[in-house]
């Protein structure tokens, strides 16, 4: 058998530590270098550059990931990403009522509380030019038609089905797959998982603080919807303050 491919839960083959790597990065690589590439050439067509990373999401985060899963089972001869994709026991749903909430809050006081940190990391990047940084739109300058479509396609992809692709490959395939590491393991998985983040890199320190929590509840409840549900509400807080501003237009 492959060390790509999968046994049983409880005897699911670990990978190396290199191999490891290389599957939490390699994506992120691919993804920053096409939303780069394509910044600038939406920008001219008057398009914010959150446009750029929706395109990349469709051209490369989406059938990596999920192509990667689906080749996976293949290989393995199983249906419906059995055995590929693990942590998937189910729970009450009240479980679901207690635990997102914890994940969404506790995540959402480190984005807040190290926001200061991020932006003195985020100098440390200024030899990246403004215009290739993430925008939203917020900044101004873009009509209300444009933000209602690009927030439409953020909430999509950016909301709903990039995050739940993200959590099957990261938190579903690679996690339970991650040498022990003394226990390192959910810290290493946090921090490769940052740093897979190529287009925001002062982010990282806040990020692996951040999903921690996630990772944890998710590997003790061998549940990754509860991922899913918590990654899907934290990503669509940017979307909320847009709604804000397209509210507020004439």
């Amino acid at each position: 058998m492959s060390v790509l491919q999968t046994t049983h839960h409880d005897e699911v083959k670990k990978h190396p530590l290199g191999l490891s790597i290389v599957l939490h990065l390699l994506p992120g690589l691919l993804i920053g270098a096409f939303y780069f590439v394509l910044v600038n050439p939406l920008a001219n067509l008057g398009l914010p550059s959150i446009t750029a990373f929706l395109l990349t999401s469709v051209l490369v985060l989406i059938p990596f990931e999920l192509g990667f899963l689906l080749l996976q089972a293949k290989r393995a001869g199983t249906r419906k990403l059995e055995g590929i994709v693990l942590y998937r026991e189910r729970i009450p749903f009240t479980q679901y009522l207690l635990w997102v909430p914890i994940i969404f809050i506790l995540a959402g006081l480190v984005f807040t509380l190290l926001r200061p940190l991020s932006t003195t990391l985020e100098a440390w990047f200024s030899w990246i030019p403004q215009s290739l940084k993430l925008d939203m739109g917020l900044n101004g300058g873009y009509s209300k038609q444009i933000l209602i479509y690009t927030t439409l396609l953020n909430f999509l992809f950016v909301v709903l089905i990039g995050p739940a692709i993200e959590e099957l490959y990261f938190r579903g395939y690679l996690l339970p797959r991650m040498p022990d590491l003394k226990g390192w393991a959910p810290v290493l998985h946090s921090s490769l998982f940052a740093l897979y983040h190529t287009w925001t890199p002062w982010m990282f320190v806040t990020r692996t603080l951040a999903v921690l929590p996630l990772i944890y509840v998710v590997r003790w409840k061998k549940n990754i919807w509860l991922g899913v549900a918590a990654h899907c509400l934290l990503n669509a807080i940017d979307v909320i303050l847009v709604i804000a501003v397209i509210l507020n237009m004439p």
